[in-house]
């Protein structure tokens, strides 16, 4: 697997964080990948009404802002959300987020 370009951790900023976290689908997405590491991009964007061309923009903002790391596997993505280095950089920022995330969606969670 090959890993795709991303911030390294003492250089992620807190405003390409938010903004990453700011969208509502990005929001979902994260959330989805914490529960599901190493998970495919389609399988976490599954259920989201969502054109494939806007997920890939969803992903590249994510990746480089550093809330989630990408590898090529063969012709899929796997993710994985940063909550490692994010916890270290930022410790407690990303945990409430998401846990209010969750209470807040009216998605199914994801299966697989």
């Amino acid at each position: 697997m090959r890993p795709l370009p991303q911030p390294a951790r003492e250089s992620l900023a807190l405003a390409p964080l938010l903004h990453a976290l700011g969208d509502p689908v990005r929001l979902e997405l994260a959330r989805r990948a914490l529960g599901h590491p190493e998970s495919t991009c389609s399988a976490l964007a599954d259920g989201l009404d969502v054109p494939v061309s806007t997920l890939s923009n969803h992903w590249r903002i994510m990746r480089e802002a550093g809330l989630i790391s990408m590898t090529v596997d063969g012709r899929h993505r796997r993710i994985r959300l940063r909550a490692d280095d994010l916890g270290d950089r930022f410790p407690g920022l990303l945990d409430p987020i998401l846990r209010l995330a969750a209470a807040e969606s009216p998605k199914p969670p994801l299966t697989e």
